[in-house]
């Protein structure tokens, strides 16, 4: 029998709640997405749970559970999945955190409190934050604390026989709040609180800065760690479904879960986690890995999530739009080119642009193709695909599910 293909196409946060500017509706209700309706219609749509209850509504924990592992089994934290796409090297008694480069302001409450300006630092580019982060090395790396770069303003502190029960806050969940509850606390807190007030020091004078600065950009004022966590163990994709894959990624978080379970990682040139992403690239490099002979790809494009962080409407609509036109649209031509497959596409989880940070509830998923032809919805949207009734309970049964054609 001809090989099936599989593909995810994964929009980071597309789901939301209703918005006012938009007339009550959601961004995808309010999106012009022709190619996720026509997935919707001719297969398979519903509703998942891809955040189990207890657990923080992050993309580590919805996209763990979205590749088929169960979170209450296999989820560690974010700080170590990220650390694996870097080829870091973890023993049983390292904590790895990560460690975003923000931009600290001046708060217009009592005392001139600080708060959280910007958790990007505007989403700096890996020649700025790059030397940032090695100069963070040079000066307080040593034999207990490593700092490694990542992408953008997202990078890694690996801990040697670290603390991981301290309290720690995601930064694009206190946009434009005061920052003094939300440092860490708890056991051990008070040496993260040390590397965050000399990290300040060496940043404030950079040359990096003082050019970013000079450009009109936020300049990034300060480490903040947090998601941290061990090294995990996931079974791969060979061993538990004798499938051999890709994923094809942007942010280290993705590109993590792809090695712990046995994924090869594609870089694309020009992916860049933001809106201006290398759309087309990661589209070749999808079907171009389904036509060397991968089983499954799994293809994440970050955009609408970061467009919620902003809290812009228009923009998380806008990045709606071009992931249906410029990824959704392409890929279906292009699996024409193939005799069996299937293709799944849904979000992570909601980032709603009226809280500007993630939530848990459960996200609009549609499936088509080989075996694929019930329970289709009028649209992509939370609502139509809520209005089949199918609900998977499970996230990471979704695409067990999915393989075995049993949606």
């Amino acid at each position: 029998m001809e090989q099936m293909k599989y593909i995810v196409l994964l929009g980071d946060g597309m789901a939301d709640e209703p918005v006012e500017a938009l007339g009550g509706k959601t961004p995808l209700e309010a999106a012009r997405t022709p190619n996720m309706d026509r997935i919707a219609a001719d297969g398979v749509a519903g509703i998942v749970r891809s955040i189990p209850e207890g657990f923080p509504p992050g993309s580590d924990v919805a996209n763990l559970s979205i590749m088929g592992f169960d979170p209450v089994r296999y989820y560690t934290g974010r700080a170590p999945i990220e650390a694996a796409s870097l080829g870091i090297e973890m023993n049983g008694s390292d904590i790895a955190y990560r460690m975003n480069l923000v931009t600290l302001g001046d708060g217009q409450g009592k005392d001139g409190r600080r708060i959280m300006a910007d958790y990007s630092a505007g989403h700096i580019p890996d020649e700025d934050s790059h030397p940032l982060v090695e100069a963070l090395d040079r000066e307080l790396g040593n034999f207990e604390y490593r700092f490694y770069p990542g992408k953008s303003y997202r990078h890694i502190l690996v801990w040697k026989n670290g603390k991981r029960d301290i309290i720690t806050t995601p930064p694009h969940d206190i946009i434009n709040r005061e920052i003094g509850t939300y440092l860490p606390y708890g056991y051990g807190a008070g040496r993260l609180l040390s590397l965050m007030r000399e990290g300040e020091r060496i940043m404030a004078d950079h040359p990096v800065n003082r050019g970013r600065v000079a450009r009109g950009k936020p300049p990034a004022t300060s480490p903040w760690f947090w998601g941290q966590g061990g090294k995990p163990n996931l079974v791969t994709y060979r061993e538990r479904w004798g499938i051999e894959g890709a994923v094809i990624s942007a942010v280290d978080l993705i590109q993590g879960l792809g090695i712990l379970s046995g994924l090869s990682v594609i870089q694309v040139p020009g992916a860049t986690g933001w809106i201006d992403t290398n759309y087309r690239g990661k589209v070749e490099a999808a079907l171009g890995a389904l036509a060397d002979g991968a089983d499954f790809v799994y293809l994440h494009v970050e955009a609408p999530d970061e467009a919620g962080h902003t809290g812009d409407a228009a923009l998380k609509v806008r990045a709606i739009e071009e992931f249906d036109a410029k990824v959704v649209g392409p890929v279906l031509a292009g699996l024409s080119a193939f005799g069996r497959h299937r293709c799944l596409v849904l979000p992570d989880h909601p980032t709603p642009v009226g809280i500007r940070t993630h939530s848990s509830t459960p996200v609009p998923f549609a499936a088509a193709g080989a075996g694929l032809n019930n329970a289709g919805a009028d649209g992509f949207s939370e609502a139509a695909c809520g209005a089949t009734g199918l609900f998977v309970s499970q996230g990471h049964m979704l695409i067990e599910s999915f393989f075995e054609g049993t949606l």
